[in-house]
């Protein structure tokens, strides 16, 4: 791992013409994944993650058949599955507990798409991939206040005075990035950043999550089934909309999300929210503490049986930034592109890019500036137009079970009442049809009858092959 405390020295030149040197800003689950990746590529990395200590936020988390190929080639799939319970139907109801519709997966269904969603508390997650990152390849406390970047290489600079330099830079640290912030900034001065990169994200909605204890099935019936029990309540002349998934270990993810009329209102619950602390959710805590749930409980009960500690309050902003490169830097997940959660395709798309970038990496020429840059240039251009309609469908689905202006309450109720079974089947089919695997490792069979894109092979991997194949021949 290079390391200097000298922070005018220029990165020195790799000697291995081909491997690059990968340094991961975030410990998220992107970075992770991207670290997973690289090492079964035998591609060097180091993670740098800022915080002393991993707290992620107890809120539920989905993944889509989508990424579960990838899952399967790395063997974390069968730990995915330990950690979850199968999502196959989403219940949407009204303050009164009315049901407005569903969404079901059916025989059919699972047939064609040859997967389960998989429902979760985020941490599970977060702590089997980090069970898979070496010890000595991640780094806390590593908050980095500065980038540079040249043909010879890239160097950041923490907030413990030490600097590290590689060949790759990787920002993989979330919806506030200090990499983007870094690399724009960079960008921007020299008159090279798009107008809308210099936009703020959009701020549509507050939301308060949390995950209980453990709970008594005789007191919540159904939170011990081997299915997910989940309830989206729309509140009725209120602004708000809350939710209850079961997830393993008897336990409930909840949230409560209140939408935002306009830019004013969202600047002014800013501006009144300065701290965000769990001491700070006393008030929004108040005024959902009474909004019913299924099975004759409240909201109220749920946050009761979360420790205090663990509740998280957000605004779900999103934005799809335009510019996920430069040079020898890179941006993945949140960092470039944030999604609203009402698709549950955010992690989906984060652990995506990580795959596509690995893939990028492996097949990388040299470690000149010429090739980094095509190389990161290839994983923009295959991942762009994936996410561009991840965002756009979270947004149109964030009007279905969240919104609660006229349109919006009217769109929902056509969504449920008329939208024939045909033209869901033809959605669902549509978004599993995207599986990027990671193409130098042996790829998982197709599974389910849908049709599955096509991916761009890895020229490395093949001759690869060929080589093994003609030296046993």
């Amino acid at each position: 791992m290079p390391t200097t405390k000298h922070p005018s020295q220029s990165p020195p030149v790799n000697t291995d013409e081909r491997t690059p040197h990968v340094m991961i800003v975030g410990a998220g689950l992107a970075g992770l994944l991207l670290g997973i990746l690289l090492d079964r590529a035998s591609i060097p990395y180091q993670i740098y993650e800022r915080s002393k200590t991993i707290r992620p936020l107890g809120a539920v988390m989905c993944l889509s058949p989508n990424i579960m190929p990838v899952f399967e080639q790395l063997g974390l799939f069968e730990g995915l599955v330990n950690i979850s319970l199968p999502s196959r139907q989403f219940n949407i109801m009204t303050g009164r507990l009315e049901t407005l519709g569903s969404f079901q997966s059916d025989n059919a269904q699972q047939e064609a798409i040859g997967y389960d969603s998989y429902v979760f508390a985020r941490p599970q997650l977060y702590e089997l991939l980090l069970s898979k990152i070496p010890p000595g390849n991640i780094h806390f406390g590593k908050k980095v206040l500065s980038l540079e970047q040249n043909h010879n290489g890239v160097m950041i600079r923490c907030n413990d005075g030490t600097t590290y330099h590689g060949d790759i830079l990787v920002g993989a640290d979330g919806t506030y990035s200090g990499v983007r912030q870094g690399l724009y900034k960079s960008l921007q001065n020299s008159g090279r950043l798009p107008e809308s990169d210099v936009q703020e994200m959009n701020k549509g909605f507050v939301c308060m999550v949390g995950t209980t204890d453990s709970l008594d099935p005789a007191e919540y019936p159904g939170v011990d089934k081997d299915e997910s029990q989940a309830y989206q309540i729309v509140g009725e002349g209120i602004p708000y909309c809350w939710s209850s998934i079961s997830v393993p270990g008897n336990k409930i993810c909840w949230n409560a999300i209140m939408q935002l009329a306009n830019v004013k209102q969202a600047e002014d619950y800013m501006f009144r929210n300065s701290e965000w602390g769990p001491d700070s959710n006393e008030e929004m805590i108040h005024e959902v503490k009474d909004f019913p749930i299924p099975g004759g409980h409240t909201l109220g009960d749920l946050i009761n049986a979360t420790p205090k500690e663990t509740v998280s309050r957000v605004f779900l902003e999103d934005k799809l930034f335009e510019t996920w490169h430069h040079g020898r830097t890179a941006l993945i997940g949140d960092a470039a592109h944030k999604l609203l959660p009402s698709s549950g395709q955010g992690a989906v798309t984060a652990l995506q890019d990580a795959v596509i970038l690995a893939n990028c990496l492996y097949d990388l020429k040299s470690t000149s500036h010429e090739d980094i840059g095509a190389a990161l240039q290839d994983y923009q251009d295959q991942r762009y137009s994936h996410v561009k309609e991840q965002y756009e469908g979270s947004r149109m689905n964030a009007k279905i079970i969240y919104g609660q202006t006229l349109l919006e309450r009217l769109t929902r109720h056509v969504v449920f009442n008329y939208l024939p079974r045909s033209v869901y089947m033809k959605n669902v089919t549509r978004d599993a049809a995207y599986r990027p695997q990671a193409t130098f490792l042996p790829l998982t069979p197709k599974k389910g009858s849908c049709f599955v894109l096509p991916q761009k092979p890895s020229k490395r991997y093949q001759a690869e092959q060929e080589m093994t194949g003609a030296s046993l021949v």
